[in-house]
């Protein structure tokens, strides 16, 4: 498929938000709203949801200086969800819906904006459309905190999540020193099966000011050697700090959080969280110790105050090379980073990767990049890290506060 095809295009954002999705969002608006060829340009109301429901934004009503707000907007701005489609071969309901919203408006291009699981609905709609000879090129732009999609070496939101965490834990080994009492602080973070947030807290004991252990999911968890490694350090030091993985499981598979189901999400992963409440409960009963469980929860993916100016423009980059490649004929593809390394310098080049290889596959932390005793991380994992957390961006304020997008959301007719 080559050559200029001439029509609307749909953006959608899907999945857990980070603090540098917009920036990917205004890549793929700006440059779209910028193309002869595209006609018309939709932002979908919480993702495919959107495009289901007939809810699509006309992003040309849009202050062009708003839009470039959503450089430093944290969250999904267009709103997003979790919504699994089933596999057209099966029930194709859905997939009609959208051909039949995509013929109303002309829709020629669709760039969504996502994780795993996005990238599995956007080659669905791919090979449908083709399957369907509606001529429509579909482009995937990666997004995740969790850093766990396959084929590229990094994603957009995983270094300000990683940088926030790094901060966050910098910022509360120097508090939970100050008394002359011994203290122990778990701190928990996200990561359900890969543990790419939670070893990015060893950017912190780089820094001479971070955990003293770290558990990620890529190994298992045995309680009694956790017990034996917290109670080795307090004895040293009379003060520990560890990071956690919210995904830490036992060998037979079974999470340390003990959240049997308590709640799940729309693609029917369990919903974790209370785990480092559980460790302080459980560190209590072995240790005379002040013991605090700490959750970063949501800060995590939503502290834009602290992005990665590298973050932010990789994910602009990857939003703007989305709509040049689709352009350009390229469809059912998604952008994906390669690391280039020059004279010691960081670099990222941008290429592009078929949906089918991204699709339902996660990509975990290197093992031979945890020591072996299965507490920390090497220097291979920070050597990765640090370059993606660089640049500090300039925030707009206003009042002294963050002042972020504040968009019309004009329904399209």
């Amino acid at each position: 498929m080559s050559g200029e095809l001439k029509g609307a295009c749909i953006f959608g954002q899907s999945g857990g938000p980070t603090a540098v999705i917009n920036a990917s969002a205004y890549g793929v608006l700006k440059t779209a709203l910028e193309s002869n060829a595209i006609t018309n340009v939709y932002g979908a109301a919480h993702g495919i949801r959107g495009v289901l429901d007939d809810r699509l934004y006309d992003i040309a009503q849009e202050d062009p200086d708003e839009l470039r707000l959503l450089l430093h907007t944290p969250s999904s701005e267009l709103g997003s969800c979790r919504y699994k489609m089933e596999d057209p071969d099966t029930d194709d309901t859905d997939y009609r819906r959208i051909l039949e919203i995509f013929r109303k408006y002309n829709v020629r291009y669709f760039f969504y904006n996502g994780g795993n699981d996005s990238m599995d609905t956007c080659n669905k709609i791919s090979r449908y459309m083709q399957a369907h000879d509606w001529d429509c090129r579909v482009m995937g732009v990666p997004k995740t905190i969790d850093n766990d999609l396959f084929g590229t070496d990094h994603c957009p939101g995983f270094a300000s999540a990683a940088k926030y965490i790094a901060t966050s834990c910098m910022e509360v080994s120097k508090d939970c020193r100050v008394y002359d009492t011994g203290t122990i602080t778990v701190m928990e973070i996200m990561g359900r099966h890969a543990g790419w947030l939670a070893g990015s807290a060893a950017l912190a004991s780089a820094c001479g000011s971070g955990p003293d252990l770290i558990y990620l999911p890529e190994v298992d968890f045995d309680m009694e050697q956790f017990l034996a490694d917290v109670h080795r350090i307090y004895e040293e030091k009379n003060n520990v700090l560890i990071a956690v993985s919210e995904g830490i499981h036992y060998a037979d598979g079974s999470f340390v959080s003990e959240a049997k189901a308590s709640a799940t999400d729309g693609f029917g992963h369990a919903q974790l969280g209370g785990l480092a409440a559980r460790l302080a409960q459980v560190i209590k009963e072995h240790e005379h110790a002040k013991v605090r469980g700490i959750e970063l929860s949501l800060l995590q993916r939503a502290g834009a105050h602290l992005a990665s100016q590298t973050d932010i423009d990789e994910a602009f980059a990857a939003g703007k090379m989305a709509v040049e490649a689709a352009l350009s004929g390229e469809t059912g593809k998604m952008v994906a980073f390669e690391r280039v390394m020059a004279g010691g310098q960081y670099a990222c080049r941008m290429k592009l990767i078929p949906l089918s290889d991204v699709a339902n596959y996660e990509k975990k932390v290197p093992v031979e990049w945890i020591v072996p005793e299965g507490n920390n991380v090497t220097q291979d994992f920070i050597d990765y890290a640090l370059p993606l957390i660089q640049g500090v961006p300039e925030i707009p304020l206003e009042n002294g506060l963050p002042r972020y997008a504040r968009l019309k959301k004009v329904l399209a007719e």
